[in-house]
């Protein structure tokens, strides 16, 4: 047994704990407290296994995606969260989440660090079909959540419609079949009053 390389793992495996401690914008669905990054990754996780039957590509390597979404915000345990409708946080959010990544993952064994840093990497890019689609349900968890909650994150942060069918759109790189009912929950959202529409 390499002792050194469990040593690396194990002393990960203890700073992925802060993930815990990362708030998101997303309120529970209850409304109750904001979620934080370890259960929206968890939550996506599980939306993947649930709703892979409805990608565009049927021949999608699930475990990848997977992968993919339980890594992808673990760098926010050094980036912070960057609030999606957020314009001005968001323009130095990639050289935040550069220099974490390679903090964070830095402090496995070089194989699992490479292999981490490939994940958040593909992810990042969209670059593949298991990639779009660990993208498409990342959007479409906290507009699920939006509209669960009658646009608590909307109201508060006064986004309006256009915004969310521009951050949102991409759901449609994967699966018609999610973005059309992405797009119904949008809809119904302006309809209830959730969310604002100019001239609606």
């Amino acid at each position: 047994m390499d002792k050194d390389r469990l040593s690396k793992q194990m002393q990960f495996i203890k700073e992925i704990d802060k993930a815990k401690e990362v708030y998101r914008q997303t309120v529970l669905m209850d409304a109750s407290r904001r979620e934080n990054d370890a259960e929206h990754s968890w939550h996506i996780a599980i939306m993947a296994m649930l709703l892979g039957e409805y990608v565009d590509d049927k021949d999608m390597d699930f475990c990848r995606v997977i992968k993919m979404v339980l890594v992808h915000d673990l760098v926010e345990i050094y980036a912070g969260d960057t609030f999606c409708y957020d314009e001005k946080a968001g323009l130095d959010k990639s050289e935040r989440e550069i220099r974490s990544a390679r903090k964070l993952f830095g402090m496995l064994p070089e194989d699992q660090c490479d292999e981490f840093m490939e994940l958040w990497r593909e992810f990042e890019e969209r670059s593949t079909p298991e990639a779009r689609f660990g993208a498409a349900l990342d959007r479409l968890q906290p507009l699920y959540h939006n509209y669960m909650t009658k646009g608590y994150t909307w109201r508060e942060h006064d986004v309006d419609y256009s915004k969310v069918i521009e951050r949102n759109k991409y759901i449609k790189d994967s699966s018609e079949v999610l973005w059309e009912y992405a797009q119904r929950m949008i809809d119904d959202s302006v309809e209830k009053g959730y969310l604002k529409h100019e001239g609606k």
